[in-house]
């Protein structure tokens, strides 16, 4: 058989710890012809023990491969950690599994770890063999086993050691078209139950004994016999499940091949669309290598299935995807101490911390962190040998005799209700807004990210940007810090701008999104919880008890045991962490507590906890709830409370997820209706306005003349003699009420504001009245306001806690009675107002007409002019030639004219 034409199959081997996971691999690989002798756990020579460290404790800490051939199959094991401190490695190569054998003690039966296990195999939908090991051993009863793998596990367990028979019956039993099939024919085909079991309807169950051999021929055979290779695609794919290094230090990525062929000097890469350039990788991969416990052999090139170490590959992380291969999912088992990291004396902690990067290249899951504000690494483990274990690695490996401090637990933070969180983040050149919705998921869910944002509004490559910077960052909660979980974030709006905005403005926008949205939720503060199961002599049952419902557990019934009792449940981590060694003194060594991570759940003293923990969500500057606007060429911060005024799209039109872009004016930070009265609805609200409020003053129709300025007059007064008309506009009302300053204030309000000016000064020069625009930036802190001549025309910023509004109505009360004044608005409630001043409103689409007719009378006096000029020019050229022919007399030479 060829090469291309073999099954390849990745087939792991998972257990609860001291099951015989490690034997188990070991009898495979013997009796499969792949080992001469066989090594035993217990004399520290098993084959995939390569560690000395494994060897000398008898336990399995690094996840190990081995390969061995049956008939037209090539297996590849993956021997895995069974004790739960190294469940990080083991569901790590989850992610690469074809098939998995999970082993279960004969004499133990289905332990806590079992049922995380088993989770996490139908979490990655792999199909499972089931070997029951140790039956040898006085007290195995197969049928009670049976009856609980059943109960506990799932229906479709099946003793395939069964007669023919009674296999065929239990198999149809699992598929209501098997059933049928079985009904008719009275057979059941080998494809039939490759299928259940590829489908994980069916799980074959073995019992026997590793150690003697028992049982496992019937395993090998079923693995070449009830498995079926994935269908590969022709395009190069791969995922990484490890990183580790060699007795020289060359750097290893494990992954497994999932489709076309990796070639040696292959370039391979991690890129994807939208992400952050920082984090894409290309290197080659130097020496393809095929291990085989400690040893290995090189290959110029693997096929579709294999797993393989690559060198070469100086970035890659574990759980990443190469080619069309999607990323692994995040891991459902995460630390629950966090610890200090406590450095020999003289040791530079920068050194250090990048000594143990390395470690943490290798296991993600141990968080290494620098907290800048205490000085010092924090390290996050799942126990007490771990704990042990890291630390000899350590002083082994890097020389370093590192020790640890008290453990704290790894506390999360979700919300309990749907929040809107908005972020703007616009320094001087840079440009962008997030708005978000948050909302609270299941528990163990995690973050999952949506968008419901239209491509009209934010452009589809902008908003993956956000969500792909969204998932690549830890976010911490606002009351202790800890990370957030257990949430969906939907992209509702956002907008960007043409020149200014880049990648990293959307990363601001979208953090101060969340925070935002953080500090106006109802928050929740998550501890990790455990599922335990703790065995008792019979006389200890009361002190048991008592102990559980003092540390806050769910205690179910107890159940009679051998001489005693066992209690199951589940309680908060932080209350059971030390009690395995209270177990043990108080009942002289006779109890026993397995305790496993069941997931997270609310704090029982939330209030105790946040407290402590002293943490100013306020105050971190890493992580700012406020947003950044622009006025004046120059950024200030809006605090959280209050952003949501001056964001760009308006929030109180996003409804759940429906989104709309606001009509108004980020500046003025209020929404408003757009008012387009005609003539006769303005004198139907000057009707109104007078029998509510009395006789509206009016100025004189044209010019006033006045003796002297009398005292008190506004400064706008044009003072003694015939005065000018005034008219005031409401700038930002204009920009957001005429559409095409609208789409250009989208992407940059300064250029609207400057278009605005120009205008504005080319219909004073022409109509010659005193026009005073009024911008707001009463939002702007420690704004003192701002007054200045732009060519012939006032422009004013209003002061801090001062709107537009306020300072027309304030001008137009000064001067509403002395002179002409008219307001360019379409405010419907700062139209009553100036009326009852004596002002005149002119709606911005009257306005826009009047403006745009001045534009035409300019162009036609300009145009007039140049015929003129050009005739003058004419007539003098012909005189400077002295010809006697005279041009004729136009009527604009004729006198008077």
């Amino acid at each position: 058989m060829s090469a291309a034409d073999k099954k390849r199959l990745a087939v792991g081997i998972l257990a609860h710890v001291d099951a015989g996971k490690t034997t188990l691999s070991e009898a495979l690989l013997y009796r499969s012809g792949a080992l001469r002798t066989l090594g035993r756990v217990d004399h520290g020579d098993a084959y995939l023990d390569t560690d000395a460290i494994e060897r000398e404790r008898g336990i399995t800490i690094f996840s190990k491969q081995a390969v061995l051939t049956l008939d037209g199959t090539e297996l590849t094991l993956l021997d895995t950690p069974g004790h739960v401190d190294f469940s990080s490695e083991m569901e790590r190569t989850l992610s690469v599994l074809d098939y998995a054998v999970l082993v279960i003690s004969g004499t133990d039966g289905v332990q806590g770890h079992t049922l995380t296990l088993w989770r996490l195999l139908e979490r990655s939908r792999v199909p499972v063999f089931l070997f029951i090991n140790k039956m040898d051993l006085p007290g195995a009863d197969r049928a009670a086993l049976l009856d609980e793998l059943r109960r506990r596990l799932d229906g479709g367990c099946v003793d395939f050691g069964a007669p023919h028979e009674t296999l065929c019956e239990e198999a149809a039993m699992c598929d209501e078209s098997v059933l049928e099939q079985y009904l008719e024919s009275g057979a059941i085909s080998d494809g039939t139950l490759t299928g259940l079991i590829g489908k994980r309807r069916l799980f074959p169950c073995f019992f026997g004994s590793a150690l003697r051999l028992g049982g496992v021929d019937e395993l090998l055979s079923a693995l070449g016999r009830y498995t079926r290779a994935p269908d590969y695609p022709p395009a190069f794919g791969a995922r990484i499940f490890k990183v580790s290094r060699d007795q020289s230090g060359a750097r290893l990525t494990h992954l497994k091949v999932t489709g076309g062929v990796l070639r040696v000097k292959a370039l391979m890469t991690n890129r994807r669309s939208g992400m952050p350039d920082e984090q894409i990788w290309e290197d080659k991969a130097d020496q393809i290598r095929i291990y085989s416990g400690a040893k290995y052999k090189t290959a110029d090139e693997v096929l579709p299935g294999t797993v393989c170490a690559v060198t070469g590959l100086g970035k890659s992380r574990p759980g990443e995807g190469l080619g069309w291969e999607a990323a692994a999912q995040p891991p459902l088992i995460e630390p629950v101490f966090a610890y200090r990291v406590l450095l020999p004396d003289g040791c530079d902690a920068h050194a250090a911390l990048l000594k143990l990067r390395m470690l943490e290249e290798e296991d993600p899951q141990l968080r290494i962190a620098w907290n800048e504000r205490l000085r010092e690494i924090c390290i996050q483990l799942m126990g007490e040998v771990q704990m042990e274990i890291l630390k000899r690695r350590i002083l082994e490996r890097f020389g370093l005799d590192v020790s640890f401090g008290k453990g704290g637990i790894v506390y999360r933070e979700t919300i309990k209700q749907p929040v809107h969180g908005a972020g703007h983040f616009e320094p001087l050149r840079h440009y962008a807004e997030v708005h978000l919705l948050l909302e609270p998921a299941g528990r163990g869910e995690g973050i999952t990210y949506a968008s419901a944002c239209s491509e009209d509004m934010l452009d589809r490559s902008w908003q993956r940007l956000i969500l792909s910077q969204l998932a690549q960052q830890t976010i911490p909660g606002v009351l202790t810090g800890a990370p957030i979980t257990d949430m969906r974030i939907t992209l509702l709006a956002g907008r960007a701008h043409e020149k200014h905005t880049e990648g990293g403005d959307f990363r601001q926008a979208a953090l101060r999104a969340v925070r935002q949205g953080l500090m106006q939720a109802e928050n929740v503060l998550l501890e990790p919880w455990y599922s335990f199961r703790l065995e008792v002599p019979g006389t200890c049952v009361g002190r048991a008890m008592s102990d559980l419902q003092r540390m806050y557990a769910r205690v179910s019934a107890p159940e009679t045991a051998a001489g005693g009792a066992v209690l199951t449940g589940a309680a908060p981590a932080a209350c059971m962490r030390d009690y395995a060694a209270e177990v043990s003194a108080y009942t002289k060594g006779r109890g026993r507590l397995f305790c496993t991570l069941s997931g997270y759940e609310p704090c029982h003293n939330q209030g105790e906890v946040a407290a402590a923990a002293g943490y100013d969500c306020e105050h971190d500057l890493d992580f700012p709830a406020d947003s950044v606007f622009c006025a004046h060429g120059a950024g200030y911060t809006v605090k959280w409370s209050e952003a949501a005024a001056h964001m760009h799209v308006d929030p109180g039109r996003l409804p759940g997820v429906q989104v709309h872009e606001t009509d108004v004016p980020a500046a003025r930070g209020t929404s408003r209706e757009t008012y387009s009265g005609t003539l006769e609805q303005d004198r139907e609200l000057e009707a109104i306005f007078v029998r509510t409020y009395g006789p509206i003053r009016r100025g004189p129709a044209g010019p006033a003349r006045v003796a002297r300025q009398p005292e008190g007059v506004s400064p706008w007064d044009g003072g003694a003699g015939a005065g000018p008309e005034y008219l005031l506009v409401d700038g930002y009302n204009m920009i957001f009420a005429w559409e095409d300053f609208k789409r250009l204030a989208r992407d940059h309000l300064d250029a609207a504001r400057q278009a605005l000016m120009d205008l504005l000064c080319n219909y004073q020069g022409f109509r010659k009245c005193a026009v005073i625009l009024v911008f707001d930036a009463y939002k702007v802190p420690r704004g003192t306001g701002a007054v200045s001549r732009y060519h012939n025309i006032h422009v004013v910023y209003t002061k801090e806690a001062e709107t537009a509004d306020a300072f027309i109505e304030k001008v137009t009360y000064e001067i509403g009675g002395r002179r002409r004044v008219r307001v360019a608005t379409s405010d419907s409630a700062e139209q009553l107002i100036i009326l009852g001043h004596g002002a005149l409103r002119v709606p911005a689409d009257l306005f826009r007409m009047e403006l745009e007719r001045t534009s035409g009378e300019i162009t036609a006096f300009l145009e007039k002019n140049n015929r003129l000029k050009k005739s003058l020019n004419v007539r003098a050229a012909l005189e400077r030639a002295g010809g006697s022919a005279k041009a004729p007399k136009r009527a604009a030479d004729s006198p008077g004219k």
